[in-house]
């Protein structure tokens, strides 16, 4: 059971956004006197100001939850406030996930109604279920009906999250027209009918590598804004997420601070940068593209996994030898195609590269 308040003495792995930051957010909701739509929590400028962060006027702290454009955090917020559907459209590890849960957070106060995208998942995640023993007992009645995450944001008026809409198979994906369109859910067996009151919406998250997967409908896609969340525009945006993830995460799993970490940060989100655009920051070498996405978000586990090896295994400090395993699992994901790419980058790149010896050999000693 999570504690509200408390997101480092909580026994709970990973709280729940609203559990995590309770304290920010009700120091948003005491601060905030602009108009709130229906049963939101906040008023969109609060909202926009959660996930962005920034200081309230009694000097509390709102730590950034997105760093990206504004523009791109407003334009989510606002979607949410009228009567159309969110959808979160980027490559892997752009954050979709992480700003659907603190938009729901913010919004509703619970992020918990969520439905897991994957190639099995059943009509009954969306729509509803039935209590088997209490059927066949007593035949389908309102006590034997199971809701959905859906039919009960419907109900109380909250947002529901679907977490990878493309990976649902095309006749499930469907399932959500009626909600989005009429917002009403029949239930015909018991002839009746679901009605979304006001402050109902819905945020679906996709990967736009899953093109033909489960491409969504014309008909579905008209109910969603689409929002594309980028990549990190710089260098330094994307190292600054990736520490402050890092810290986050490491202070959730009892790691100590690396504090001489940055260097090593500064260097995986170089490599990973220069792999995936295929060349190098000055311009001037061109490389080739391994197969992986090499995400932010996959930044951010080879760098905990580093901290992790340098706080058990060695003197607290991160060094190259902590990250290089964990680049190493990151960009070779074909052993044959990608283990030439790499070895290629390894050569022309970072051993011509100063002060990146230490980084070199222990690359080469991994890959070897």
């Amino acid at each position: 059971m999570t504690t509200p308040g408390n997101s480092t003495g909580t026994e709970a792995l990973r709280p729940h956004a609203e559990d995590a930051y309770a304290h920010e957010l009700k120091a948003l909701a005491a601060q905030d006197d602009r108009p709130r739509p229906a049963r939101w929590k906040l008023s969109p400028w609060a909202v926009a100001t959660y996930l962005q962060g920034g200081t309230l006027a009694d000097g509390t702290v709102i730590t950034p939850k997105y760093v990206g454009p504004r523009r791109i955090v407003e334009v989510a917020v606002t979607t949410l406030a009228t009567d159309r559907a969110l959808l979160l459209l980027g490559v892997p590890g752009t954050a979709k996930t992480w700003v659907s849960e603190h938009l729901a957070a913010a919004v509703s106060g619970d992020s918990t109604l969520l439905v897991q995208g994957t190639a099995g998942t059943p009509e009954e995640a969306i729509r509803y279920g039935w209590n088997y023993a209490r059927l066949l007992a007593h035949g389908p009645s309102r006590e034997a009906l199971v809701p959905s995450p859906v039919m009960r944001a419907m109900a109380e008026g909250m947002t529901a999250r679907v977490e990878e809409l493309t990976r649902i198979p095309a006749d499930v994906q469907d399932t959500l027209i009626t909600v989005l369109s009429e917002k009403t859910l029949p239930v015909p067996e018991l002839g009746e009918e679901v009605q979304a009151v006001r402050g109902f919406n819905l945020i679906a998250t996709a990967n736009d590598r899953d093109r033909g997967v489960n491409e969504l409908s014309s008909a579905l896609r008209r109910r969603f804004n689409t929002v594309v969340l980028p990549l990190p525009a710089t260098a330094d945006a994307e190292v600054d997420i990736v520490a402050r993830r890092v810290d986050q995460m490491g202070r959730a799993l009892d790691l100590p601070a690396a504090p001489e970490g940055l260097e090593e940060i500064r260097r995986v989100v170089t490599v990973f940068r220069e792999l995936r655009e295929g060349v190098t920051d000055d311009g001037r070498t061109k490389v080739k593209t391994p197969s992986g996405t090499l995400s932010t978000a996959e930044a951010i586990s080879v760098v905990t996994g580093g901290l992790a090896l340098a706080a058990h295994f060695g003197d607290g400090v991160l060094r190259p030898s902590d990250v290089a395993a964990g680049i190493l699992g990151a960009v070779v994901r074909d052993p044959a195609a990608d283990r030439v790419v790499w070895q290629e980058y390894l050569e022309a790149v970072v051993r011509e590269r100063d002060g990146w010896k230490d980084f070199y050999r222990a690359c080469r000693e991994v890959t070897a």
